[in-house]
């Protein structure tokens, strides 16, 4: 959009967030002709596979190939740590199990003096016991953005609660439009950290040695994702990570990320508002969760010093192409205070409210200690209190038991 984040709004943001060697062949098999296999998800933005692909053809170190994967690809990640040597490096967020079973190796020697120029939230968040195992490569969130004519119509405020989210959602279901997308598994998927932090919670508690959310508001916050149920929009073309539903019009609100932020100003224009998801009362907060893809290095790489040093070649070194990465292919922060003034449509409108949304509330949406069993328990809990009914404090107490078995077993 050609419109760029201050530097010192950027700073702000992380300062509330918390703000290469060469080797031998290791022998643990995989490639044997010195080639380092590289792993993306399937981006949605056009051009970031050409670029990735013309990051690696630059590297001098060794030959590099990229290896694109839509579909479930974090699920192919844990099936290939556990039993190939390849990729030799892939993007994901760390996992305490991946650490303890030794599928990665520690990235702390990599940063050099740069350490202190990445969000520091984001190195944390990338930590277990002490040592760093992926290298941020972006910074993403997730809001709301929603179509100020239809709610001038409908005579709808933007909500701030989740109560008058609901509300909302109600009154602009009508005429073949849904009040709200956020996914086609109904919003489970991406709401469920939001709804705990509008009630104050978490996944883990604060010291992450209990559940977070064994507190009676739980229940009471996941009933109100049974009550929006009604007005959201389920079987879209694309799910919520893609903006379609909305700039299509199917949707008059959506729950999706601020890197869709400039194909929907192309499609809306100044139509286009958006929100933090709402508290769901005074003894509550807003917020936003704030994520990032690292770069991490598979410990049965065949090669694993050969590994780090691309992946410090590319992450740490190559400024040009983390700045590319983080601002050409649609709205993210760069995970580099010092790459800030290159950031994309952030330095007004509703670009600068999102930073704002950052600064003000912020949240890591995929802490390492909480486990995927513990996840796949409180999911399917969620899904069941929202879209068959089901009683929140049974399902819930059923989802506190397993989560509390996953921290007892991490602390073994």
């Amino acid at each position: 959009m050609g419109v760029e984040v201050g530097r010192r709004s950027f700073f702000v943001v992380a300062g509330l967030l918390g703000l290469a060697a060469c080797g031998s062949n290791t022998g643990r098999g995989g490639s044997t002709d010195g080639t380092l296999r590289h792993w993306y998800h399937a981006y949605g933005e056009d051009g970031v596979q050409d670029a990735v692909r013309r990051y690696a053809a630059a590297y001098p170190g060794a030959k590099v190939e990229v290896q694109w994967n839509p579909g479930d690809y974090d699920s192919k990640i844990v099936t290939a740590l556990q039993t190939s040597a390849v990729p030799d490096v892939f993007e994901a967020q760390v996992k305490v199990d991946w650490v303890r079973q030794k599928q990665v190796v520690p990235l702390d020697d990599v940063l050099g003096d740069t350490r202190d120029d990445f969000v520091r939230a984001l190195l944390e968040s990338q930590t277990v016991d002490g040592h760093l195992y992926g290298i941020p490569q972006a910074i993403d969130t997730q809001v709301l953005y929603y179509r100020r004519s239809l709610l001038e119509k409908a005579g709808v405020t933007p909500p701030r609660s989740v109560d008058e989210l609901v509300d909302a959602a109600k009154r602009l279901t009508a005429g073949g439009v849904k009040g709200l997308f956020a996914g086609n598994d109904g919003g489970v998927g991406v709401l469920t950290a939001p709804l705990l932090w509008s009630a104050g919670l978490d996944f883990l508690s604060q010291d992450g040695k209990a559940p977070g959310f064994d507190d009676p508001r739980a229940a009471t916050v996941f009933g109100k994702l049974r009550e929006l149920n009604p007005s959201l929009l389920l079987g879209a073309p694309a799910d919520w990570s893609d903006p379609g539903a909305f700039v299509d019009g199917l949707a008059a609100m959506q729950w999706t990320g601020l890197w869709n932020l400039p194909k929907i100003l192309a499609a809306h224009g100044d139509d286009v508002g958006v929100l933090p998801f709402p508290r769901l009362d005074a003894s509550g907060a807003e917020s936003v969760p704030v994520g990032a893809y690292s770069a991490m290095v598979n410990a049965r790489s065949a090669d694993v010093a050969a590994a780090k040093a691309y992946v410090k070649w590319l992450w740490v070194e190559k400024t040009d192409y983390q700045t590319e990465f983080a601002t050409a292919f649609g709205a993210h922060l760069p995970a580099r205070t010092s790459l800030a003034a290159q950031a994309g449509p952030l330095r007004d409108g509703p670009g600068k409210q999102i930073v704002e949304f950052v600064t003000r509330g912020g949240r890591i949406a995929s802490p390492a200690r909480w486990s995927a069993r513990a996840n796949t328990a409180l999911s399917d809990a969620v899904s069941r209190i929202a879209r068959q009914g089901a009683e929140p404090v049974g399902e819930l107490r059923a989802a506190l038991e397993v989560a509390r078995d996953e921290i007892a077993r991490l602390d073994r």
